[in-house]
């Protein structure tokens, strides 16, 4: 894979039924307003240093529309800025498993979810780093 490319490819999605189902039992859990993540270090290789799964409430947005827009504003500003997750995994040569789940009950506009995303990120490198101490 090109380490440049900002590609969100089946690989890096998390749609094993098994490991979401681990991920909620046994995950470590943050929240990151406005988002809640649930992640564990994978037990197994994994094709991409993180898998990440993208949830969004049908109780607080009752449209398919809106819940698509949330997943895609999120999906985008994760493709864009998952290279300093990846360079941290890779450095640290650990694989990761998360679920972002979106909870504010409103739609925020892309640039707000791209902040989020980025403070996020931070957030998952450090709680990963405390936890391989």
């Amino acid at each position: 894979m090109n380490e440049l490319s900002e590609t969100f490819k089946k690989p890096e999605r998390l749609t094993s039924k098994k490991a979401i189902t681990f991920l909620f039992e046994n995950g470590k859990s943050f929240f990151c307003h406005p988002f809640q993540i649930i992640w564990s270090f994978s037990e197994t290789q994994l094709p991409s240093p993180a898998q990440v799964a993208i949830s969004v409430s049908k109780k607080n947005f009752k449209s398919a529309v809106e819940r698509n827009l949330i997943k895609r504003r999120i999906r985008e500003a994760y493709r864009k800025q998952k290279h300093i997750l990846y360079d941290y995994l890779k450095s640290a040569n650990v694989n990761i498993t998360f679920i972002i789940i979106y909870k504010d009950k409103q739609i925020a506009e892309y640039p707000v979810i791209y902040e989020a995303i980025n403070k996020m990120i931070k957030m998952l490198i450090s709680s990963a780093k405390k936890s391989l101490q």
